[in-house]
C-alpha cells in the first residue's frame, strides 16, 4: 500500500479502533486460480499468541461450511485482510484557501487498515462455539436487549454451528493508512470535516 509518512497510523489503539468499527473484512488470498477476496465480520483477539510471546493479535471468523474457501486454504499461508474505515468526497469548494487562490481539487479522505498474517482453519466444535459466542456478544452488544446463544433451542444452535467452520489470522503486520487532510493547513482540514 502506498503509505506517505504524513498518513500513517503509528498508535496501535487507534488502528485497533478501526478494525473495532469496521470489523467486515476483505480477505485477499493468492489461489491457483489467482486472486480471491471473501468478505468476513472479525473479531480481532489482542491477547497474546498461544506461544506466550507478544503478537499483533489474531483475527477471529467463521465461514459457511458451503462455502469453499475453507478448503482451499493452506494452513500457515499468507494473507492480507482488508478492513476499510471512514471515508468520503472531498469537494474543493470546501476549502477555505480554494476561495482565495482556486489551488485545490477534489479527494477522497479514508482510513483503512491492512492486516497482514498466517490464516488458519479451525474446525472443531469448541473453537467455532467460542469465536460465535465472542463475535455475538461483541455485535449484540448494543443493542437494546442483546441476543445470547442461550437464546436459540439448543438442537437449533447445534445444527447451525455445525454449518460453519473457524478461521483464524494470526497478525505479523497492521499498516493502517489515514488520509484526513493531514498535508493542507488547518483551515483547509476544518472546511473538510
Amino acid at each position: 500500500m502506498y503509505l506517505p509518512f504524513q498518513f500513517a497510523e503509528p498508535h496501535v489503539e487507534e488502528v485497533r479502533r478501526i478494525i473495532h468499527e469496521h470489523p467486515l473484512g476483505m480477505v485477499v488470498r493468492n489461489t491457483g486460480a489467482g486472486l480471491e477476496a471473501d468478505h468476513l465480520p472479525f473479531l480481532l483477539d489482542t491477547n497474546q499468541g498461544a506461544d506466550g510471546q507478544d503478537s499483533q493479535g489474531t483475527l477471529i471468523a467463521h465461514v459457511a461450511r458451503a462455502n469453499a474457501m475453507w478448503q482451499e486454504i493452506k494452513n500457515g499461508e499468507d494473507v492480507i485482510v482488508v478492513f476499510r474505515g471512514a471515508d468520503g468526497y472531498i469537494s474543493p469548494n470546501w476549502y477555505s484557501s480554494k476561495q482565495e487562490t482556486h489551488r485545490r481539487v477534489p479527494t477522497w479522505n479514508y482510513e483503512v487498515v491492512q492486516a497482514h498474517g498466517k490464516i488458519h482453519v479451525r474446525d472443531d466444535e469448541k473453537f467455532v462455539r467460542g469465536a460465535v459466542a465472542r463475535l455475538t456478544r461483541r455485535h449484540e452488544a448494543d443493542q437494546p436487549k442483546p441476543w445470547k446463544m442461550g437464546d436459540a433451542p439448543a438442537d437449533y444452535l447445534a445444527e447451525q454451528l455445525r454449518n460453519i467452520v473457524g478461521i483464524e489470522v494470526r497478525l505479523d503486520r497492521l499498516d493502517c493508512k489515514r488520509k484526513l487532510n493531514q498535508h493542507h493547513d488547518a483551515r483547509d482540514r476544518e472546511g473538510a470535516i
